[in-house]
């Protein structure tokens, strides 16, 4: 039998795999309790009706489809200049502002100070990038030109998300431990613009610090079937086992999250890959409306951009409030493809069926979660309903620490055991029972 993991017993069972303990839903950091209560009622300020008023705002008629350096691009960055003012968060731009100009377009930065004096100088960064293709051309439009393209999913909807992140993290009671950039950026469709240039040009506010994280939102208004894409789980190691903790905590809305390897240049996601900053880009996928002036309010999914804002927020908070050592960059992302993906999750060839009817693969960059790449015919392993692809984190209570470890229990167990597993980002246990 599997059965979905409650989210209390699923961010218990991987808190060890991620150096951050839930208590419900609340993270202890250091010394300090974010009490579950908290943590809660600052993800509940994050609500489908405000984000569906700040797209349609970004995505009306008026802002000429947010091309970045036209009149619309700059009326949009005043929009969302005017909805954070009023939250209490630093200017992070020059000037003792909240843009950074660069020729004729800026970004927009925001600061919440960490409350750990001694990691308060680690910046975590969440970004959307603000702009569109205006008018559409054919270098940036699928077509037809000439029409405003509103751009309301690419990327209303992820500026959105953090126009309600930045208000989430207002409304906790104690900031986390490191400091949290909330970054608009400009130019995005224009090659990442923005990004790259705050990289080579720091504001003056954020000189002194080390940026140690970065999380993406591009395009989160077409949740479908709950499935959310993830970018850069590989780009440190045990990412995949923060996000899915971080997904199936208590009272949440566990999506299922599709894992992708490659990198490209595609979003403001890569310039922070460049510069070896661990990162992570959540986006719901492309669609037919993708860069066509198609791209409108009516077909964004409010409903579903909420939890994915929320996922995003608690994965920010979580980083934020690591005990450990800032997350190390894994170099061996960039060498890494789908085509990498593919032959790890393959199909293993048949063999001796072994005890429990499972053959699994070790993942370098999630050591503590086997692959499972084959399940017998009529095992105990496929009686209990494992199936390929599933990842197993924890036997009989105690979390797996590598594939060795994994086999050595398993051969030790008696006629029961109790797996849990990572299933496309949630939690479910499944019995086996090799009983004769």
């Amino acid at each position: 039998m599997v059965t979905r993991v409650p989210g209390g017993r699923a961010a218990s069972i991987m808190a060890a795999l991620v150096g951050a303990v839930w208590i419900l839903s609340g993270i202890v950091a250091g010394a300090e309790l974010v009490a579950a209560g908290h943590m809660a009622a600052a993800a509940a300020t994050i609500v489908a009706g405000d984000a569906g008023r700040h797209v349609a705002a970004l995505a009306d008629d008026a802002f000429e489809g947010r091309e970045a350096g036209s009149r619309g691009g700059r009326a949009a960055g005043a929009y969302i200049m005017d909805a954070i003012d009023h939250l209490g968060l630093e200017p992070a731009g020059d000037s003792g502002g909240f843009y950074q100009p660069f020729g004729s377009m800026r970004n927009i930065l925001a600061l919440a100070r960490g409350s750990d004096p001694t990691v308060a100088d680690e910046l975590v960064i969440v970004s959307a990038h603000y702009d569109h293709v205006g008018y559409g051309n054919a270098s940036n439009s699928y077509g037809p030109f000439g029409f405003v393209h509103n751009g309301a999913d690419d990327n209303a909807s992820g500026v959105a998300g953090l126009i309600e992140i930045a208000e989430a993290l207002q409304a906790l009671p104690t900031r986390p431990r490191r400091s949290i950039l909330l970054a608009f950026w400009d130019g995005e469709e224009k090659g990442l613009l923005g990004s790259y240039h705050f990289l080579r040009v720091r504001p003056e506010p954020l000189r002194d610090y080390r940026i140690v994280f970065c999380i993406n939102l591009d395009m989160i208004g077409r949740l479908r079937g709950e499935r959310v894409e993830v970018y850069g789980s590989r780009t440190s190691s045990g990412l995949r086992a923060l996000t899915v903790a971080v997904n199936n905590r208590a009272g949440a809305t566990a999506l299922e999250l599709a894992y992708d390897w490659k990198i490209v240049p595609d979003s403001d996601h890569y310039p922070f890959i460049e510069r070896q900053i661990p990162t992570l880009m959540f986006h719901t996928g492309l669609h037919d409306n993708y860069h066509r002036p198609s791209d409108d309010v009516h077909l964004v999914n409010l409903a579903g951009l909420e939890p994915v804002a929320r996922l995003t927020f608690a994965t920010a908070i979580a980083v934020a409030d690591e005990v450990a050592a800032p997350r190390a960059f894994r170099e061996a992302c960039r060498r890494e493809s789908e085509s990498s993906q593919r032959l790890l999750e393959a199909q293993a060839a048949g063999g001796k069926r072994g005890r429990w009817g499972i053959g699994t693969r070790s993942d370098a960059a999630e050591p503590q979660a086997p692959v499972v790449v084959r399940v017998s015919p009529d095992s105990p392993a496929a009686r209990g309903g494992l199936r390929r692809g599933d990842r197993i984190v924890m036997i009989d209570g105690t979390e797996i620490v590598h594939q060795d470890d994994m086999v050595q229990r398993l051969s030790e167990a008696g006629e029961q055991v109790t797996m849990i597993l990572d299933r496309r980002g949630r939690l479910v246990q499944v019995e086996l029972n090799d009983a004769k």
